[in-house]
């Protein structure tokens, strides 16, 4: 096989049809737009999911979910992820510049997840309970 020998397999492409070329063509007269109303109309036009004045369907469901702004800023880290870091200060900046947390998080908070051996010092990050006793249990400090 070559790339200048590919092409659709066959009944894939089908031609266009032509409207408007009498009745034996098969799309006369109307063109197949039925007779009459606004959708037969040239630039006859409604908005997607208009229902002619109904109250449409994604207007009658309720609305549900919802979406953080503050997301964005936030991060939560693991401790296996601190125990990897070179770093012996941890702050929000060490964690950006190691590439742990993305650019624009302003708070971080440290979660139990996985095992921690060397002593950390974090500065300024939310830790939780258990991670907490990790760290101290590791020899590490914690101020916030």
């Amino acid at each position: 096989m070559r790339l200048n020998t590919i092409k659709p397999s066959l009944g894939a492409k089908r031609a266009r049809l032509r409207v408007g070329r009498g009745a034996s063509a098969g799309q006369g007269k109307t063109c197949g737009r039925g007779t009459k109303g606004q959708r037969a109309r040239k630039g006859g036009y409604h908005k997607v999911g208009f229902e002619g004045g109904q109250m449409p369907l994604q207007r009658r469901m309720p609305k549900q979910g919802f979406r953080s702004a503050m997301k964005a800023s936030r991060a939560e880290v693991t401790l296996g992820t601190l125990g990897r870091m070179a770093a012996e200060l941890i702050d929000v900046k060490a964690l950006i510049d190691a590439n742990v947390v993305p650019a624009d998080t302003e708070k971080a908070k440290v979660i139990l997840s996985g095992k921690i051996e060397k002593a950390v010092k974090l500065k300024g990050i939310a830790v939780t309970k258990g991670a907490r006793a990790a760290i101290v249990a590791a020899g590490g400090t914690i101020e916030d």
